[in-house]
């Protein structure tokens, strides 16, 4: 497929000009650290990114029949600016019950959409890994079997999301069973939201993985985390079926949370790429992927020869093609020191924790890469203690956080507003101007009650004390006095 590069030719085309930059930015395309020729805004002819009609209305429509989507549209600020537009747009359909607006996500989110729920002011029903789920918190596989009884469960309290929300891949390279959340969710009528940041390349494999092929409504890529795309190039993608296919609503909410002076040096990069996985990308990436899994096979059987306890590089129908995640655990170690014996052998990892590691290839890592990792990990293969035990399933420990995670208060609440830590013995409050109002539950202390109705004293909303009749305790005679001083106090019966 022949692919223009409409945003590359004309930054490139003004760069040889020798117009007089008298614009932003300031270095005037003066060499510094060598793009500053390229770097410009958006002048005449370069077209503008939340209202396009020239060159980057080209391009987003190259990316468009590349991905197959309804839309396809870029953003200079990661997958972060997609996720709060995609949420926004879903929000517009929200049930207009008279309750406050309800996502249902898996709990293994980016901490994105915890700042989007802050920023638009919805809840969230979190949807946990089952008790059977072995992993870490970076996983969350959620079946269509509990997805339908979450809803349904939230429908018997006459309560219907506004969207569901799934992370895939996630971090840890598992990927969702989108094709059956999808169908679950089109039978309730419900939008399937999908952080695909990791798998912008899934749709370039032989058989086309992507999430808005597979059923989502709409998704969102981080192209520079695969596709060979500078750091914050990303785009929001669009379905056929998506509940908004208004452009202007959708470049709106891409507008509400971007920057007004969007870098055209990411611009360039994604429409730069439209060219590469327009050629010969999809050959590559099948070569790559092939290799990534001749690597895992070879050192699953190298960890079994060595009686390990686990295999080695974690594999499966429900893993990512182009992540490597090993599991130190194989070695009788943490994940955060494999990270660090790797990076003794000069290879940086991209993410570790106490027990996994996980390693990123794309088609533009040369064979040497895939030689020294895998010679790397036979040497400390080779060092492994016959017997190791095997890891302990922490599923427990995440029930046990499920049990635990009663909502207290709204997300909006929690982010923004105090903030407390405590160091060593010392209690340390970042204080607000005022509180939003919420719910205090006293636990039969009076100083709480007391405290609760004080702060009240400087809340914009209604604070509702639990167990407020534990003033009596103390200061019987507290809440007239509270009345005397102006408050306003309801109390009733619970």
């Amino acid at each position: 497929m022949s692919m223009t590069t409409p945003i590359v030719d004309f930054v490139r085309s003004y760069a040889k000009s020798g117009t007089a930059r008298l614009h932003m930015p300031g270095h005037k395309g003066q060499s510094l650290l060598g793009f500053e020729p390229l770097d410009i805004t958006e002048i005449c002819g370069a077209d503008e990114l939340y209202a396009p009609e020239g060159i980057i209305a080209e391009s987003e429509a190259n990316a468009t029949r590349l991905f197959g989507t309804a839309h396809s549209y870029y953003s200079t600020e990661g997958s972060s600016q997609c996720i709060r537009a995609m949420l926004f747009l879903a929000l517009q359909g929200a049930p207009q019950n008279g309750k406050r607006p309800v996502l249902l996500a898996a709990r293994n989110a980016h901490k994105a959409l915890l700042y989007a729920a802050a920023l638009l002011d919805f809840d969230i029903r979190w949807l946990w890994p089952s008790a059977q789920a072995e992993g870490a918190l970076c996983s969350c596989p959620v079946t269509a079997e509990a997805l339908t009884g979450a809803l349904h469960a939230m429908a018997q309290q006459d309560n219907t999301p506004f969207g569901v929300y799934v992370t895939s891949p996630d971090y840890l390279g598992g990927v969702q069973d989108i094709p059956a959340l999808a169908a679950v969710c089109r039978a309730q009528g419900v939008p399937l939201l999908v952080d695909n940041a990791h798998g912008a390349y899934l749709r370039f494999l032989p058989q086309n993985c992507h999430p808005i092929a597979q059923g989502a409504a709409m998704c969102c890529d981080s192209a520079h985390k695969t596709l060979p795309v500078v750091t914050g190039g990303a785009y929001l993608h669009l379905a056929h079926d998506a509940p908004v296919q208004d452009e202007a609503a959708v470049r709106g909410a891409l507008a509400l949370f971007g920057s007004t002076s969007p870098s055209y040096l990411i611009l360039q990069s994604l429409d730069a790429c439209n060219a590469v996985l327009a050629g010969d990308y999809p050959r590559q990436l099948a070569q790559c992927c092939a290799a990534l899994e001749n690597l895992r096979r070879s050192l699953n059987k190298a960890a079994a020869a060595r009686q390990c306890p686990v295999p080695l590089a974690v594999a499966g129908a429900q893993q990512e093609p182009m992540k490597l995640t090993l599991d130190a655990a194989a070695l009788g170690c943490t994940g955060i020191a494999l990270a660090e014996a790797l990076r003794r052998a000069q290879m940086e990892c991209e993410y570790a924790d106490p027990r996994y590691v996980v390693l990123m290839f794309t088609p533009e890592n040369p064979p040497q890469d895939f030689e020294r990792l895998q010679t790397a990990l036979e040497q400390l293969l080779a060092a492994v203690p016959a017997g190791l035990p095997r890891p302990e399933n922490r599923a427990g420990e995440f029930a046990a956080l499920q049990q635990q995670a009663v909502q207290r208060c709204t997300i909006r609440q929690a982010v923004l507003g105090a903030q407390v830590r405590i160091a060593g013995d010392d209690l340390i409050i970042k204080g607000v101007g005022a509180f939003t109002g919420g719910e205090v539950d006293s636990h039969n202390d009076h100083r709480i009650a007391m405290m609760a109705a004080i702060a009240a004293s400087r809340a914009t909303g209604e604070v509702v004390i639990h167990g407020a009749e534990a003033v009596n305790k103390s200061y019987p005679d507290f809440f007239d006095h509270y009345r005397l001083l102006g408050g306003k106090v309801t109390l009733e019966e619970e």
